[in-house]
């Protein structure tokens, strides 16, 4: 009889190795699934006068052919390759609306010019002033029709960047669930593979759209955070993320991450500790590159509209006026903030403009510095009358009314400027 029950051991350990092998072939086409394979064990013999006799075989456990380690650097180099691509995306899209040729900006501008260099050859000459106002509306008329395409793509970042986060919260969601089925399973003292896997397979799909830090807990869960401390996934327990304009800069157009806690408070997320992921490219495009190819369009656009407008009202019309402006230009620009502060950022000399945006952060109010966000450059005031007699890159903040110590004030004064750029001279 015990010859038998080895034979039968034996047959029921390699039929589950054959099973093992079987589930690895039919899953060799899943994502994320990892290999299996049968761990198999010495019966312990049975003692006799004679010493042990053996029992046979049998199977110890299924081991899942994984490393952990690999695991999450795959996770995280991912995420960090999906931003990249995200953002190389969008950027090659701005530059298509920066683009040469006849059709690009700077072809409309160079006719401009060329046209009022026949102006000045025959003054009087009728056509040729009718051909310059023409060359006049049409560059006006690419100005906004490039600050209208820069727009349409801040809609569709945020339209994409809201799809993500409806993603996120799903996995999310998903993968509380797995959670909870695996410290389900784990309590009849077996690792349960195929959930292992696909918890795992969910978290890399996680990280292409925000990176995310995991941590074991005891009973076989996982943790994840968000921007380093933000649990996004505890157990069987799913928190959820959205996007929204940035609560320090109300009215700004600034997008920012926010981790959404009970009770309806919300955490605002730093763009810096997001690290990888589609959502952190996106982000990154808007608030940074977006912002600054707006930045160099309305620069453009308003030093062009002052520098021609000053020089037109130097000049005498055919019928012995004075010339009149011949661009329409923002004569200042508001600044965003939560607080008490109130100003306007006032342009002055249109050849020193820089493409950038500026922040009055106020230290110990009414001191405090005018930051340039393009390269950190800081320049200090002691008080409103000091700001506004002061004169940073071809601009005069005037500020009314003085923040709390600590509070900043964001100003964008190049962003409308090519929107709203309209040819006077008919």
């Amino acid at each position: 009889m015990s010859l038998l029950n080895v034979g039968a051991r034996a047959l029921l350990a390699n039929q589950v190795a054959l099973q093992t092998a079987g589930h690895n072939i039919a899953n060799v086409n899943v994502p994320g699934y990892s290999r299996q394979s049968v761990s198999q064990q010495t019966v312990q013999g049975q003692f006799t006068g004679g010493g042990y006799i053996g029992q046979g075989v049998s199977v110890e456990t299924i081991l899942r052919n994984h490393n952990e380690l690999l695991t999450r650097q795959a996770a995280a180099a991912g995420s960090t390759k999906a931003a990249d691509v995200t953002r190389a995306e969008r950027l090659g899209q701005m530059q298509d609306i920066f683009g040469g040729g006849t059709s690009g900006l700077g072809a409309s501008i160079t006719d401009m010019m060329n046209s009022l260099a026949d102006v000045v050859s025959a003054p009087t000459d009728i056509t040729a002033r009718t051909v310059t106002i023409t060359r006049m509306a049409e560059m006006a008329g690419r100005m906004r029709s490039a600050a209208e395409q820069l727009g349409e793509q801040q809609y569709s970042v945020n339209e994409q960047l809201k799809g993500d986060t409806v993603k996120i919260n799903s996995l999310a969601k998903s993968i509380a669930d797995v959670n909870a089925q695996i410290a389900s399973a784990k309590g009849n003292g077996q690792t349960p593979n195929d959930l292992l896997d696909r918890r795992d397979q969910l978290i890399r799909e996680m990280n292409q759209y925000v990176q995310t830090t995991q941590v074991p807990a005891d009973d076989g869960t996982v943790g994840l955070f968000v921007a380093n401390s933000q649990p996004l996934v505890l157990g069987s327990n799913a928190a959820s993320l959205s996007v929204d304009e940035s609560t320090l800069f109300p009215g700004s157009g600034q997008m920012r991450l926010f981790f959404n806690q009970g009770g309806g408070a919300r955490v605002e997320l730093d763009d810096n500790m997001l690290g990888g992921g589609e959502v952190s490219g996106l982000l990154r495009f808007s608030n940074t590159d977006l912002a600054e190819g707006r930045n160099l369009l309305g620069r453009m656009a308003q030093a062009i509209g002052m520098t021609m407008n000053a020089q037109q009202k130097l000049g005498l019309t055919l019928d012995g006026a004075v010339g009149k402006d011949l661009f329409t230009v923002q004569t200042g620009a508001a600044g965003y903030s939560n607080g008490a502060a109130v100003g306007t950022a006032q342009f002055t000399d249109a050849t020193k403009f820089a493409a950038s945006d500026y922040e009055v952060r106020f230290t110990t109010p009414p001191a405090g510095q005018v930051v340039r966000l393009s390269d950190g450059k800081a320049t200090a005031f002691s008080d409103l009358t000091d700001l506004g007699n002061q004169q940073i890159d071809g601009l005069t903040f005037n500020i009314t009314t003085a923040g709390a110590a600590g509070e900043r004030m964001l100003f964008k004064p190049f962003s409308a400027a090519a929107a709203n750029m309209q040819a006077l001279v008919t």
